[in-house]
C-alpha cells in the first residue's frame, strides 16, 4: 500500500500553474478523500529561471524530460505542455514505462487518441483526457461513466469560448469582429494566433474527441465538416436578430442508422433556445440520449483554474485506481465501425442570403432553383437596400439535405441575376 502519490508534470504555464494551486490549497481535502497525500515530485519547464506564480522548492524544476519519465519515484505523469509532437511522445514513453497519465492535450487525443489508448490498455496504465474538452465542464467523465448505460443519438454546443466570446461581444456591445478579438487576446481567451479558433480547428478537434467517445468508433478530423466564423458576414448577427436568431459557431455530432455525421460552422439558433444565451467564454453541449432524453452541460470553458480543476479531477481518478491497484483495467477499443455519412444524407434546414438585381422576374427565377432541386422554402423577405438597383434576398429551406443546399448555393453563383451569396446558416429548430 502506497503511503503517498508522486507526480511528474509537464509543463509549468496557465494550467499547470493552476494544478499546482489546486494541489497546494486542496491538499488536506485530497488526502481525505484517497488517503495519502499527492505530491509534485518534478516539473517540467523550459526556462529554470522564470519566475513563478506559485511557489514550489526550486529544486523540483528541471528542463530535461528524462528527469520526469526515468524517476522511478513518479506514480502519475501531468502533461500539460501543449503542443503535439513533443506532448505525443512523452504520453507514449510514460505509458510504455508503466506510468499513467493525465493530460489537457485536445490536439493530441483528436489525432491520435485511439492509438494512445491502444497503447495504454496494452502497459496497464491510465490515460485520463478530461480536460481536453470543455474546460471545467465534465464531459468526458459524463459519456463514458455518468452515461454509458444510454445510447448517445447525438450532442450538440459550444466548445470554443474564443469565438462565443467574440460573438457575444459583436452582438451585446456592437465591437468589430477586430475589436472584439483584440479583446479576447488581451484577457488571454484568444491565443497570438487565433485562427485554430476562429477558423473551427480547435472546436473539430474537440468535436472528435466527443463523438469517438458518446458512439464508441473512430472518428477523425477529416470526417468532420468544417466552416470558420470568418464565414460570417458584416450585416448578419442583426439580420439573424430580426428573424428570431443569434449566431453561434457550434459543434454537432449526430448518429443513426445510416451513419455518423460531425460538423463545425456558424449555426442559427432560435433565441429562444438554451444556446442562444451562453454568452462570453463560457461552453455549453446538449447530449441527447436514447433513455436520458436531453442532457445540458454548462460551465467555463477556458481559463487557468476551470482546465486545472478537469485535470486534478483526472488525477484524483487515476490516484484511486492506482490505490486499488486496478489502473489499467479499462479496454478502449471501439465498438463500431465507422460509417461517416454523405452530404446527401445529412438534412437540415438552411438560412440563405443572396444578393441580386433588382430586376423583375428575379424572385420567380431564383424560386425555381430551389423548386428544381427538391427544396422548399419556409420564408421568403426581400431586405431594403441603398442602391436601388439590387436587392438582399432572404430565404429559410424546410429540411433539405446538405447535398441539396450545396448544389443550390452553386447553381445561384453561377445565376446572371445573382450578385452574390452573402451568407449561409445552417438553422436549429423553430424561430
Amino acid at each position: 500500500m502506497k503511503n503517498e502519490i508522486n507526480i511528474g508534470l509537464l509543463g509549468f504555464g496557465v494550467v499547470g500553474g493552476g494544478v499546482a494551486k489546486i494541489l497546494q490549497d486542496h491538499q488536506e481535502d485530497l488526502c481525505h478523500k484517497l488517503g495519502v497525500p499527492v505530491k509534485i515530485k518534478r516539473v517540467l519547464v523550459k526556462d529554470l529561471t522564470k519566475k513563478r506564480d506559485v511557489a514550489l522548492a526550486p529544486e523540483i524544476f528541471t528542463s530535461e524530460l528524462d528527469d520526469v519519465l526515468e524517476d522511478p519515484s513518479i506514480d502519475l505523469i501531468v502533461e500539460v505542455i501543449g503542443g503535439t509532437r513533443e506532448a505525443k511522445d512523452a504520453i507514449e514513453r510514460s505509458l510504455r514505462a508503466g506510468k499513467g497519465v493525465v493530460t489537457a492535450n485536445k490536439d493530441v487525443m483528436a489525432e491520435s487518441g485511439l492509438e494512445l489508448l491502444k497503447l495504454a490498455d496494452e502497459n496497464k496504465c491510465d490515460l485520463f483526457f478530461e480536460a481536453s474538452v470543455g474546460g471545467g465542464i465534465p464531459l468526458i467523465r459524463t459519456l463514458e461513466d455518468g452515461l454509458a448505460s444510454d445510447r448517445i443519438s447525438a450532442l450538440t454546443g459550444i466548445v470554443n469560448g474564443t469565438t462565443n466570446f467574440i460573438l457575444t461581444k459583436m452582438k451585446h456591445e456592437n465591437k468589430s469582429y477586430e475589436d472584439a478579438l483584440a479583446e479576447a487576446t488581451e484577457l488571454g481567451f484568444a491565443e497570438a494566433d487565433p485562427s485554430a479558433d476562429v477558423d473551427g480547428i480547435d472546436a473539430a478537434r474537440k468535436m472528435v474527441i466527443l463523438a469517438s467517445l458518446a458512439f464508441s468508433t473512430d472518428v477523425n478530423l477529416d470526417d468532420v465538416y468544417v466552416r470558420g466564423m470568418k464565414e460570417i458576414k458584416d450585416g448578419d448577427l442583426e439580420l439573424a436578430e430580426r428573424f428570431g436568431y443569434t449566431v453561434k459557431l457550434a459543434g454537432s455530432a449526430k448518429k443513426d442508422e445510416e451513419g455518423i455525421e460531425v460538423a463545425v460552422e456558424p449555426v442559427l439558433f432560435p433565441n429562444s433556445h438554451p444556446l442562444a444565451s451562453v454568452n462570453n467564454e463560457f461552453n455549453a453541449v446538449y447530449v441527447y440520449g436514447d433513455a436520458v432524453g436531453e442532457t445540458m452541460f454548462y460551465g467555463p470553458g477556458a481559463g487557468s483554474l476551470p482546465t486545472a480543476t478537469s485535470v486534478t479531477g483526472d488525477i484524483v481518478a487515476a490516484c484511486r485506481n492506482l490505490m486499488l491497484g486496478v489502473n489499467g483495467s479499462r479496454l478502449h477499443a471501439p465498438q463500431h465501425k465507422k460509417k461517416v455519412k454523405d452530404d446527401s444524407q445529412k438534412f437540415a434546414r438552411y438560412f440563405h442570403r443572396i444578393l441580386v438585381k433588382d430586376e423583375v422576374g428575379v424572385l420567380t427565377k431564383l424560386t425555381a432553383i430551389y423548386s428544381a432541386h427538391g427544396a422548399s422554402l419556409a420564408t421568403v423577405v426581400q431586405q431594403p437596400e441603398e442602391n436601388v438597383a439590387e436587392a438582399d434576398l432572404i430565404f429559410i429551406t424546410h429540411q433539405i439535405s446538405r447535398q441539396q443546399h450545396l448544389d443550390i448555393m452553386n447553381e445561384l453563383k453561377e445565376t446572371p441575376e445573382v450578385i452574390g451569396v452573402q451568407s449561409h446558416y445552417r438553422v436549429e429548430g423553430e424561430a
